[in-house]
């Protein structure tokens, strides 16, 4: 059974709607639009709660929320050669790995 409080969630302001936009991330098509920030993490909690309650009603596939999830810490990416050897040379200037240099480009 999942529990909806683990998904992510996030509230962010709507330029084009003039109001605070819950959004939650295992569910990419709901949003709630509310004047107030906490009122619109609260509609999108309880939205989301809802159709979470009809899918698991209709024994139909429940997203497993992201926190929850396993991570292998291996991912693929496809660059173009030119840009493959400026990192590796970068890499190597630094005096690291390839891989460590790149985690590190990532992660600031």
């Amino acid at each position: 059974m999942v529990n909806y409080d683990h998904y992510t969630y996030r509230v962010t302001w709507s330029v084009e709607d003039e109001e605070f936009v819950g959004l939650c991330a295992e569910y990419p098509s709901l949003s709630y639009l509310d004047q107030d920030r906490n009122a619109a993490l609260e509609g999108i909690t309880n939205l989301v709660k809802e159709v979470v309650a009809d899918l698991q009603a209709n024994g139909e596939a429940v997203p497993e929320p992201i926190a929850e999830r396993t991570y292998s810490g291996k991912f693929q990416v496809r660059i173009p050669p030119e840009l493959h050897r400026k990192l590796a040379i970068e890499a190597a200037e630094e005096n690291v790995s390839l891989n460590r240099y790149v985690s590190h480009k990532l992660a600031s």
